[in-house]
This record gives C-alpha cells, sequence and structure tokens, in this order.
C-alpha cells in the first residue's frame, strides 16, 4: 500500500512529514547558499519528482500523484516554511503550467507533456506577463498570426518563473484584437524550437534561488497541433488557472508566514533582556499573539478555497481572498518577526531577514493585492 492510497486524515499528515522530511534533508543545508548565488536547483526538482511533488494534482494515469488542493496545500506549506524559493517554484510548476496542460490539453498533448513534467524530468515554465502589460493582461503586445498550419509568434513574456531552465512552457499570445477576452490563445512550446529563447535572470530582492526571467519570441513557428484548446480561449483559460494559482500562492504565503513565526518565537525564548526571556513582555508577547492568530486565519481561508476547488464549486472569490490576506499577513508578519529579533533581524545570521524578502512577492506575482480587491469586489457585488 502506497501513502496516497490511505484514508484522508493519515494520508495527508504522511504528506506533510513526506514534505517536511524533504525541506529539512534536501532544502534548508542550502537555503542561504543558493539564496546568495541566486541558484535555481535544478536537480531539487528531479529529485521531487521521485517524491510526487512535481505532479501533485495529475491524476495517477499521466504519471502523477493524483491527489488534490488539500494535500497539494500541505506540501507547498512545508516546503515554503523552510524556502519561500522552492515553494515558489514548486507552485508554478505545478498550479501554472502542469495544471494549463492538464485542464485544456486534448488526449495527445497530455500523454505528451504530463508524465514528464510529473516526474520532475521537465520543469514548466507559463506566460502571461508582459513587460507592458503586468496587471493588464488582456492588452498583451506579443501577437502569433497563423501562416498555414503554423502560428508565427513575435514578442516577449516578462518575469516568467523557470524562463530559462523549463523545457516546455504555456504561452498566451494574441491571436485577435488588443483587449479582446477571446482574442487570445493558448501554445505550449518545447524549448528548442527556433526562435524561442530566454533572457538574463532577474537580481531579485527575494526568492532568489526561484528563476525568473524574459521569454523572447522571434518568427517563433508553432504547429496549430501545440494550441490548448480552441483559437481565442487562452484569456478565458488562464483566468481559472489563475484562481488554482492564488490558492497556491496563498499555501506560499502560509508556509513563509509559519516560518517567520517560528524563528521569531524561538528567539524570543532565547533571548534576555533585563534579566528575562523577552517572551515574557507584554510588547513581545502581544505581537506573537496576533501573529499567530493571522496565520490560523490565513490557513481557514486557504483551506476553504482548497475545498471549493476538490469539489468543483466557484473559487474565484474565495482564491482572490485567500491570496489577499494570506500574502498580507506573510510581508505582516515577516515584518514584525524582523522586529521581534530587533537588530539580529538584519543581519544573515538569523533566517528572520530572508522571510522578509521573500514574504513580499506573494502580495505582488499572479495578481497584486489591489487585483485581489478587484476581484473580490466583482464577485460580491455579482447578481
Amino acid at each position: 500500500m502506497t501513502v496516497f492510497e490511505l484514508d484522508t486524515d493519515e494520508q495527508l499528515e504522511m504528506i506533510r512529514q513526506s514534505a517536511k522530511d524533504f525541506a529539512e534533508n534536501y532544502i534548508r543545508p542550502h537555503v542561504m547558499e543558493w539564496d546568495e548565488s541566486q541558484k535555481f536547483p535544478v536537480e531539487l526538482f528531479h529529485k521531487m519528482g521521485e517524491y510526487g511533488f512535481m505532479g501533485v494534482l495529475v491524476p495517477e494515469a499521466y504519471g502523477g500523484s493524483g491527489l488534490g488542493y488539500q494535500e497539494y496545500i500541505t506540501i507547498i506549506d512545508e516546503i515554503s516554511q523552510v524556502c519561500g524559493s522552492i515553494g515558489l517554484s514548486v507552485a508554478a510548476h505545478n498550479s501554472l503550467c502542469t495544471n494549463h496542460i492538464l485542464s485544456f490539453a486534448n488526449e495527445e498533448q497530455k500523454q505528451k507533456n504530463l508524465p514528464k513534467l510529473a516526474s520532475g524530468e521537465w520543469i514548466g515554465a507559463w506566460g502571461l506577463t508582459e513587460t507592458g502589460t503586468g496587471s493588464d493582461a488582456g492588452g498583451m503586445a506579443t501577437t502569433a498570426v497563423k501562416d498555414g498550419d503554423f502560428f508565427i509568434l513575435n514578442g516577449s513574456k516578462n518575469f516568467i518563473t523557470h524562463a530559462i531552465s523549463s523545457n516546455v512552457a504555456v504561452v498566451i499570445a494574441r491571436t485577435g484584437e488588443k483587449g479582446d477576452s477571446h482574442g487570445m490563445t493558448a501554445f505550449v512550446i518545447e524549448k528548442g524550437t527556433p526562435g524561442f529563447s530566454a533572457g538574463k535572470k532577474e537580481n531579485k530582492l527575494g526568492m532568489r534561488a526561484s528563476e525568473t526571467a524574459c521569454l523572447f519570441f522571434d518568427n517563433c513557428k508553432v504547429h496549430k497541433d501545440n494550441i490548448l484548446g480552441n483559437v481565442g480561449d487562452g484569456f478565458i483559460q488562464s483566468l481559472k488557472i489563475l484562481d488554482g494559482g492564488r490558492i497556491s500562492i496563498a499555501a506560499l504565503s502560509l508556509g513563509i508566514a509559519k516560518g517567520a513565526l517560528e524563528a521569531a518565537l524561538k528567539y524570543a525564548q532565547e533571548r534576555e533582556q533585563f534579566g528575562k526571556t523577552i517572551i515574557n513582555f507584554q510588547g513581545v508577547s502581544f505581537k506573537l499573539s496576533d501573529m499567530a492568530t493571522k496565520i490560523e486565519a490565513s490557513e481557514l481561508l486557504t483551506r476553504k478555497a482548497g475545498y471549493l476547488k476538490d469539489t468543483g464549486k466557484k473559487v474565484t472569490k474565495l482564491s482572490a481572498m485567500a491570496k489577499l490576506f494570506a500574502s498580507e499577513t506573510a510581508v505582516e508578519v515577516a515584518n514584525e518577526g524582523i522586529q521581534i529579533h530587533g537588530g539580529y533581524g538584519y543581519t544573515k545570521d538569523f533566517p528572520a531577514e530572508k522571510y522578509y524578502r521573500d514574504a513580499k512577492l506573494c502580495t505582488i506575482g499572479e495578481g497584486t493585492s489591489e487585483i485581489q480587491k478587484v476581484v473580490i469586489a466583482r464577485e460580491i457585488t455579482r447578481k
């Protein structure tokens, strides 16, 4: 009997322990080394494939783990408690590239791509954002012009996770008029395709071990068989993928916040001032209380969004709420963690500063906090 065949409660706990052990054994010893050098540890992701972490939501028929969002949230959470960079990359691979193919590809496309992505043999990227159109994805400039049985792509995508190291990318390009929600199309494109290349690695504040770069298309010729779904469906597909992606970022935020709280709590129980440990000072204990409460609320929102996703219910509002609240909580908790550490929190000798640097991306990636509020406002005013 495998770990994935046990009843739900035991299964979730065993998956949690598996992810926790993996993070402690294979990630924690290298966290600052990878961060300082901005190394994207490709070999680690191949190893994660052996543990089933690269195809969490992919059915077993395609070589995946065949799990749901509760298990997925748990894996992202545990890994991100140790390193947000690795948690981010696991999230982007699973919920964006792999899940887009799983959700919208035909059977032939699934058979070709999913087993390699789920096993960790391939790493996936997903290209929607552009330099001039971050939140305004509908105004993208990258075009795909039909030429017989092919489409010719020209343009670029910006801030793409795994742009350099990925083996395959799902890319959204404009096949119609700007601003037309049915004027964009999704393509699955393998690295090595002529005219398809990556730019330089971005030098980032945080999440430094998660590779980020541009994707470029220079008369890139892609066969129509590489279209995911129908021509013109790319933007609508992307909105659905982002619903799940926001749960990923909520889980990522949750893990970072938990890691920051654990570090702050440990320090507060050891650091002495005025003859007693600082956790005995109300000013510090109240901070820790607020941090723990907001983390608990973040987890409940995230788990509820995961439940809606697993049961096939509409998740747009809850995923935006979870992403908004959890990401802002991660920033707040990491900030207070620095404060509790005092001067030591500003040094790289303690983990507080890295949680602080990593947390901020969660309020930006896969839709800024402001965009989440737009989504939530739109959803609560629908009749």
